[in-house]
């Protein structure tokens, strides 16, 4: 079972100075720039700009403060917490914080080679949520273990991550939100 902790995470700052990114996990390393698939939590401190990532798909999700303003090639669209928002990744894109500083995670997909979801749920202690291969869980608020289906298990802290298996499904209870990525490849 594979669990990355958010306190070994290493914060990269912005090219602009409005945040900082912490990649929890990307893949494959076959593409041309090292990645094909990316997912990560950012800190956005600053109103200002997104770096645009033209040929790719962006799915946002706030999960620590309660709204972020983004104006997406000239639309406004106001992002809420646990509400995953997916959009063009090459849009001119600029936020605002009209609620105070955020934390959001981020999955960016290649369009042409990945398709990227996100979703929360709510976990329980009576039934265990399975993680499977091609996704990540991040536990985003409570208390909650990942178990390995052989008798072994890890408790999370805030922002930890499990990685899915299909080989030794990892199951997470406990109570609080969980975040469930999904990446899977882009259909023709």
């Amino acid at each position: 079972m594979q669990i990355i902790r958010f306190a070994e995470l290493k914060a990269k700052p912005w090219r602009n100075g409005g945040g900082t990114t912490r990649e929890i996990l990307s893949g494959p390393a076959d593409q041309a720039d090292g990645w094909g698939w990316r997912v990560s939590l950012a800190d956005v401190t600053k109103a200002g700009d997104f770096s645009e990532f033209p040929g790719c798909e962006r799915v946002l999700t706030v999960v620590e403060g309660e709204l972020l303003l983004l104006s997406v090639d000239g639309s406004e669209r106001p992002v809420e917490k646990y509400r995953p928002f997916r959009f063009d990744g090459g849009a001119a894109t600029t936020a605002t914080l009209p609620t105070g500083d955020i934390r959001n995670l981020n999955v960016i997909t290649k369009s042409d080679a990945f398709k990227g979801y996100a979703s929360v749920i709510e976990i329980s202690k009576k039934r265990a949520h399975p993680v499977f291969a091609g996704q990540v869980a991040v536990l985003l608020q409570g208390q909650a273990t990942a178990g390995d289906g052989a008798g072994g298990s890890a408790d999370l802290g805030r922002y930890d991550a499990v990685v899915g298996s299909d080989d030794a499904t990892p199951e997470v209870t406990g109570r609080g939100f969980l975040a469930v990525v999904s990446i899977d490849p882009a259909s023709d």
